[in-house]
């Protein structure tokens, strides 16, 4: 028994690792996942834009604070407008809160106003996990030379209440502007809020 410790520190280390986001700065790792449609959308197919990644569960209530409010699809359609892809990422496993069955989630996708390029359908939760998502919303921003240059919350008003939107700082928009602007991210990391990812 006295090697116990050992066994669950071990185990701890490989969860953490399981969990591990990629580095501010180094390249964001590829992925290959299917929208609505069935189509298949890689990550690398963007290289050369501006690339931005939401983990998303509809059925979270701070999801919903910036949904409901009309903030994300704002965010959205400002960041689109100018050049950038937006991919909303659901890492939500079948039969757990934000999971759509396929035949669903176009109807959903539209019921939130979404102005994402596209929705895509990660219910392995290989890919959240790749990027070691814990919460939704939680965000990430990639240059057009594939490398992540944010990650962390959509703002700085970690609640669910849509009131806190107006005062708080967009930490992506400010790292968008920057970064198209060729400056150097003034916060490329913050902690995400939210509800945790439903793996």
């Amino acid at each position: 028994m006295k090697h116990v410790p050992r066994i669950l520190a071990i185990l701890a280390l490989s969860t953490a690792a399981a969990f591990a986001a990629p580095e501010i700065g180094k390249p964001a790792p590829d992925f290959s996942l299917k929208d609505a449609s069935g189509k298949e959308v890689k990550l690398s197919d963007y290289k050369g834009k501006y690339v931005v990644l939401e983990w998303v569960n509809f059925g979270c209530p701070f999801v919903k604070k910036h949904y409901g409010s009309g903030n994300m699809q704002a965010l959205q359609k400002d960041l689109t407008g100018k050049g950038a892809v937006w991919l909303s990422i659901c890492s939500s496993a079948e039969g757990k809160q934000g999971f759509f069955p396929k035949g669903e989630v176009a109807a959903a996708v539209k019921e939130n106003g979404s102005n994402a390029t596209d929705y895509l359908i990660d219910a392995s939760g290989e890919v959240g996990k790749l990027y070691g998502a814990v919460t939704t919303p939680e965000m990430f921003l990639i240059n057009p030379e594939g490398e992540l240059v944010y990650k962390g919350a959509i703002d700085s008003a970690a609640s669910p209440d849509p009131a806190t939107i107006k005062d708080a700082t967009n930490y992506v928009k400010a790292a968008f502007e920057e970064a198209s602007a060729g400056k150097p991210v003034s916060n490329p990391s913050t902690k995400s809020y939210g509800c945790s990812v439903k793996y």
